[in-house]
């Protein structure tokens, strides 16, 4: 399958649960945490590390290595292909966790023993070294954005950073609850606070319907995971592969 066909697919069914979480365009479409039953197995050898792999091979990341922005997540970036991310990060562990979420597979990608993020794919298919990243989710509280909010952050923090908080989940959408923010850092960016069929982070008026929205949280509400998706063509390169950060 070309690269071009797995971003249609992968962006078709990204929409296909964007269009069943909230009503913001820039809501969030997949939960927090990791996989609820998974199979690992290893991706593969890593090819020959890029020049400058200093990055990856720290056993304590940098604030860059570890920074969430619109373009990636650290040392992934949305359009770089897993062979090239296999280069930049050489002593990482790649493990396929098979099933990890509803509708989606996940390349499970560790260092040092600690998971930092998951590459998503459309379950049931696979994702080779040339298949370009479209969705990065991590749980890892090292990671963070350039405002330093990242997994484990309380929402009253975020709030005094992005703006008035907004919380809410749908039962059609596997009741995934998320937060969004007055000032997003970012449409591709995120953020998610657990599942509404348990607990939820906000408070919201009884009895719930299919779509709960509401500006109320619980004190100690926190953002459990953050999803990093790309939702364009502008992600998958044209005519070359991007090469290895240097």
């Amino acid at each position: 399958m070309s690269i071009r066909l797995i971003n249609r697919c992968l962006l078709a069914g990204l929409l296909i649960v964007l269009a069943g979480c909230n009503k913001s365009p820039a809501s969030s479409v997949l939960p927090s945490g990791g996989p609820s039953a998974s199979s690992s197995d290893s991706s593969g050898a890593a090819p020959t590390p890029a020049p400058d792999a200093s990055a990856a091979t720290s056993p304590t990341p940098s604030v860059q290595s570890t920074t969430i922005s619109a373009e990636g997540m650290g040392t992934a970036r949305l359009g770089m292909t897993l062979g090239v991310l296999k280069q930049a990060m050489p002593t990482a562990e790649f493990a396929v966790k098979s099933p990890f979420i509803v509708d989606f597979d996940a390349i499970a990608v560790t260092q040092n023993g600690v998971t930092q993020f998951h590459i998503l794919y459309l379950a049931g298919s696979t994702f080779t070294d040339a298949d370009t990243i479209q969705g990065l989710l991590t749980d890892n509280p090292g990671f963070q954005t350039a405002q330093g909010v990242g997994p484990g952050s309380l929402i009253e923090q975020a709030e005094q950073v992005y703006g008035q908080a907004t919380l809410s989940f749908n039962t059609q959408n596997e009741s995934r609850e998320y937060v969004r923010f007055q000032r997003q850092p970012a449409p591709s960016i995120s953020f998610a606070t657990g599942n509404g069929s348990q607990q939820t982070a906000g408070i919201y008026p009884s009895p719930v319907g299919e779509f709960n929205e509401t500006q109320q949280y619980q004190a100690d509400a926190k953002i459990q995971s953050i999803l990093l998706v790309c939702l364009t063509d502008s992600c998958v390169p044209a005519t070359s592969t991007p090469s290895p950060p240097s």
